[in-house]
């Protein structure tokens, strides 16, 4: 029996692994699949994303064999070939990765055996043999990584012990990836660690390269990057450190400080200092606007890491009443489903508000028009924006997709995030 989700947010996992490669400075993916694809996967991410797209290689402007009737019947190995070296010879990138397209990955094309003919003349060039039927792009993330632990990473020399990793935040999955990963990087570097973000400060294979030389890996998603983070400490012995979602806020922010600094046994004085200056500067301004926001009864609708972390610090840095959160995402491990709900459910002072996993717009929707208790504040994608007109409940574009705003560095995340989360909430009563 078939089954149709209305409004899928985002694309497969071909899109997730573009946007993530485009997101890399001076890295160029290289299309084998149809002559759509290159397309429907840059709008499927990019193109729901806050209205930015990769810079050194335009997601519709990527290098593509473009497969045909011929290709399929034939073969498209050489065409493959040629695709290759024409964006050897016109684009200027460090490394180039070929993606396969359903077409490619069903007459099975050996993309591997063409990547190596390249790698053998002195090029970087890399295969990711991972069709686009097979997942979605959270997929498509993980997959890069995957590729990158096995083909690109080497092994360190020696360890760097101030040096962390930064990984959970997929780029324009997350609207607000820029300026999420230059807020934690910035905290980060006021502890004293050097931080590879791989998708900012121009950072690009050279990072991904020497990686491996981190004393430990940061996630910040409930659930994103089991698998490699497996490997990674498996092949690398770089141990992980999961904080279930991007904190938003002084309470979750300085609880995830102490985390990280706990687990590299930071000096506790530095720590504390930090924490203090933060809070200091946060509450300072939320001092000045105490009372301006009347209290709500709300509602999120999102992928689980923003969910989490928006739920949380209206409930327990804002006092307001969390009502229901929706997670958008189609999770399957009942250990992940479990590690959200307790995130969401375990507050400072609110009741613990109704959990739904639907992926469905119709059902998500649903959701909030049969919610029992009355909802005044719903923040969610573009997607709810309609049915929150229809309910007359105040809306915020928060979360993906994300159609109508501009964002460059925004963020919600940290401690000055929650700042500029609070104004919008203001901007839109």
């Amino acid at each position: 029996m078939s089954f149709i989700t209305e409004n899928p947010r985002g694309g497969c996992v071909l899109a997730g692994i573009n946007s993530v490669l485009g997101a890399l400075d001076r890295v160029c993916p290289v299309l084998h699949s149809g002559p759509g694809c290159c397309m429907q996967t840059t709008a499927a991410e990019q193109g729901q994303s806050g209205k930015k797209h990769s810079c050194f290689v335009s997601g519709v402007s990527l290098p593509s064999s473009n497969m045909l009737e011929k290709e399929v019947v034939f073969g498209g190995v050489e065409k493959l070939r040629t695709t290759i070296q024409g964006a050897i010879d016109i684009i200027d990138a460090d490394a180039y990765f070929v993606l396969t397209g359903c077409t490619a990955g069903i007459i099975g094309d050996n993309i591997k055996s063409v990547t190596e003919e390249f790698t053998e003349k002195g090029h970087k060039v890399y295969a990711i043999d991972t069709p686009g039927f097979a997942g979605d792009s959270n997929l498509g993330y993980e997959t890069v990584w995957n590729t990158f632990i096995e083909q690109v990473i080497k092994a360190p020399e020696k360890k760097n012990p101030k040096l962390v990793n930064i990984f959970g935040i997929v780029p324009y999955h997350d609207p607000f990836w820029s300026g999420t990963l230059e807020e934690l990087d910035r905290i980060l570097s006021k502890l004293g660690l050097t931080v590879n973000t791989f998708f900012t400060k121009q950072q690009g294979l050279e990072a991904v390269e020497h990686c491996a030389e981190a004393a430990l890996n940061i996630i910040v998603n409930p659930w994103l990057f089991k698998g490699p983070a497996k490997k990674f400490e498996e092949k690398f012995a770089v141990p992980s450190l999961r904080f279930p979602f991007a904190p938003i806020g002084a309470t979750d922010t300085s609880a995830f400080v102490r985390a990280v600094a706990e687990k590299l046994s930071l000096d506790r004085e530095l720590t504390q200092r930090v924490i203090d200056e933060e809070e200091s500067y946060v509450y300072r301004y939320l001092a000045q606007a105490i009372g301006v926001l009347s209290w709500k009864r709300f509602a999120v609708a999102g992928d689980a890491s923003s969910a989490i972390a928006i739920t949380r610090y209206l409930a327990n840095d804002y006092s307001f009443t969390p009502v229901l959160v929706i997670i958008t995402e189609p999770i399957f491990r009942p250990e992940d489903k479990e590690r959200i709900i307790k995130a969401v459910t375990e507050l400072e002072y609110a009741e613990a508000p109704r959990v739904v996993f639907a992926s469905d717009q119709w059902e998500i929707n649903q959701a909030v028009k049969n919610e029992p208790s009355d909802i005044t504040l719903l923040v969610g994608s573009t997607n709810e924006k309609e049915v929150a007109l229809e309910a007359g409940i105040q809306f915020l574009n928060a979360t993906f997709p994300m159609n109508e705003r501009l964002v460059f560095n925004r963020t919600y995340c940290g401690y000055r995030g929650s700042l500029t989360f609070t104004e919008d909430l203001y901007d839109n009563l």
